[in-house]
């Protein structure tokens, strides 16, 4: 059945019947829908390149209607006529389109979602910039299987020639974690980031400033005590003294992590460096900060906020500076008061296990059993009190 002299119209392919073998029914301009015996209705368009007649497909109808078909007809026509041969176009076009879904940057893209869902807002967004910034441009558009050692080491290179070092270490892991999700799922044969390991020069540990000596603490507590700061201020840096927690786990404290009547401060995971809750007895001093704090902020969701109309967290350089103001720039930081409770509690006879708990420094040995976030909580419970009470004789 072939009709070359009239035009197609939906309610023509809608009616057109099925029969035992396939045939046409031709549109305009060489396109036509070939009726299959199994009922489908496929979009063809025939044209002539360099004298040969070639067939080009645009779809199955009703996925693809007759104005998209059309539309499809007169793309095709646009690049025939630029001298392009339409046919080739679409298996250049499909070639580009599968190298891009095994791009690096396509995987990337999939890796960063799935894996940093623990982690905290500032981590992803750190993470989100070493990637755009240092890998997708000169990876980006790159095949998983063709990037080369070489290739990463000229990124890491470029870092190791500023002075970052750390950086480039840090680029280096998240590359190779984004190879291997490539491995797992088959879309890269092997990690060429493992052919690195040991090329960097080894980041350098920094050591954040801190009194650990009794006399260095004496300084500090009774410079707190004579503050003149803001009241959420001098609490925080009270706080972080009393408990010695990292600044992001007292930042974004709010009032349902704290158990009053166990005297407990819950920090879910999420906040933790090592991902997972960890339980913080809280002294009679602590409680009292607590309760003062909830006079000024209970109705706000979390415990030390700033100013403002928004009330958001205070912060990270909040108790930093409150230190330098006291005159300890340098010689104090808000995490040093880990470093000066682990090593006067060292000093006053309580065991290391329990400090290193107490500090959420999590044993890497494989042998002991599964984390357990309370453990040691009645050691616990008495060496945080004792640390309050130490510090309050100062």
């Amino acid at each position: 059945v072939c009709s070359s002299d009239l035009m197609l119209t939906d309610t023509k392919i809608k009616q057109a019947k099925v029969t035992d073998k396939p045939y046409k029914i031709y549109d305009s301009g060489g396109l036509y829908i070939e009726v299959a015996p199994t009922g489908s209705k496929r979009w063809r368009w025939r044209y002539r390149w360099n004298g040969k007649e070639k067939l080009l497909s645009f779809g199955i109808y009703p996925e693809v209607p007759l104005k998209l078909a059309r539309d499809r007809r007169a793309a095709a026509k646009e690049l025939l006529v630029s001298g392009v041969d339409p046919s080739q176009a679409r298996k250049e076009e499909k070639v580009e389109s599968r190298a891009a879904e095994n791009s690096f940057a396509a995987m990337a893209e999939e890796w960063y979602p799935l894996y940093s869902v623990p982690w905290s807002e500032h981590y992803k967004g750190l993470v989100r910039r070493r990637i755009d910034e240092y890998l997708i441009p000169r990876l980006g558009k790159r095949s998983l299987s063709e990037i080369t050692p070489i290739e990463i080491m000229g990124i890491l290179t470029s870092l190791e020639k500023r002075g970052v070092i750390e950086t480039a270490n840090r680029v280096l892991g998240i590359c190779s974690q984004i190879f291997r999700r490539a491995v797992a799922t088959g879309k890269a044969k092997s990690d060429p980031c493992r052919d690195l390991r040991g090329a960097l020069a080894p980041a350098q540990e920094k050591h954040h400033a801190a009194l650990t000596t009794k006399d260095g603490a004496r300084a500090v507590m009774r410079a707190l005590d004579a503050y003149q700061g803001s009241f959420v201020v001098c609490a925080a840096v009270r706080f972080t003294a009393l408990t010695f927690v990292r600044q992001v786990e007292l930042r974004f404290a709010t009032w349902d992590e704290i158990d009053w009547e166990e005297r407990m401060w819950l920090i879910p995971a999420e906040r933790m460096k090592m991902r997972r809750e960890h339980m913080v007895p809280l002294s009679r001093q602590a409680i009292a900060v607590l309760e003062e704090m909830r006079r000024v902020n209970g109705t706000q969701p979390y415990i030390f906020t700033g100013q403002g109309r928004r009330r958001r967290p205070i912060s990270e350089n909040t108790v930093r500076c409150a230190l330098q103001s006291m005159g300890f720039a340098g010689e104090m930081t808000a995490h040093g008061f880990r470093s000066m409770a682990s090593t006067l509690l060292n000093e006053m006879g309580w065991r290391s296990d329990v400090i290193e708990r107490q500090l959420a420094h999590v044993d890497k040995n494989k042998v002991r059993s599964a984390y357990n976030r309370a453990e040691y909580i009645t050691e616990r419970r008495q060496m945080m009190q004792a640390w309050a009470d130490f510090l309050d004789s100062l």
